[in-house]
This record gives structure tokens, sequence and C-alpha cells, in this order.
């Protein structure tokens, strides 16, 4: 469930860094906060059982590997196959922290 929050923040990021970059309307900007607010509130609060360092690592690659899949499946950048190949190598490393990390066991007060 934690790491699920992981991967909802990260696709938040997406929105609001490609907002960044291509928002040209208050509509658009308007997204752009909302995205950055909820994908920060998603990391903040997996990073209540889950260990930061390892969070914000796998946050950020998703972040950085959704991001340039984005620019260009939908602004047309161009797909360089070495670009490729190291968001592969990323992902790698993003799947291999998640699997390597353990959630911190639950205290009584996040039980209740």
């Amino acid at each position: 469930m934690k790491w699920g929050l992981v991967v909802i923040a990260a696709v938040f990021e997406v929105v609001w860094v490609t907002g960044l970059k291509h928002a040209d309307s208050a509509l658009a900007w308007s997204g752009t906060i909302v995205g950055i607010i909820v994908s920060f509130y998603l990391l903040i609060k997996a990073t209540d059982s889950l260990p930061v360092g390892t969070v914000y690592a796998v946050f950020t690659g998703l972040g950085t590997a959704g991001t340039v899949l984005s620019e260009i499946l939908l602004f047309k950048e161009q797909a360089d196959p070495v670009k490729i190949v190291l968001i592969g190598v990323l992902l790698i490393g993003v799947i291999g922290l998640k699997l390597v990390t353990q959630d911190k066991p639950e205290t009584k007060e996040e039980k209740a």
C-alpha cells in the first residue's frame, strides 16, 4: 500500500514537471500546482512507514523515467536509443531498491 503511494506520487510528479515546461494558461498552471501538492503529500505519507532515502530515490527515479517517456510519447521529443537504455537501467535500479527495502514495523499509534 505504501509503495503504491510512492508510485502515485511519481505519476503526479510527472504531471507537475511536465506542467512547468508546457503550462500556458491559468488552468494549466493550476493543474501544475495541484500536482506539486498531491505529489509531495503522498511522498510524505509514504515516509511514515518506509525509509526516507529509499522512498526519495524511487520517487525521483520513477518521476525522471516518467517525465522522459511522457516527453517522447506526448510531445514528440526524440527517442534516442541510448536514452531509452539508460531509462531502463534507472528503472532496474529503482526496482532493486524497492525489492531490498523492508517496511518499518507499524507502531501501536499508527495502527489506531
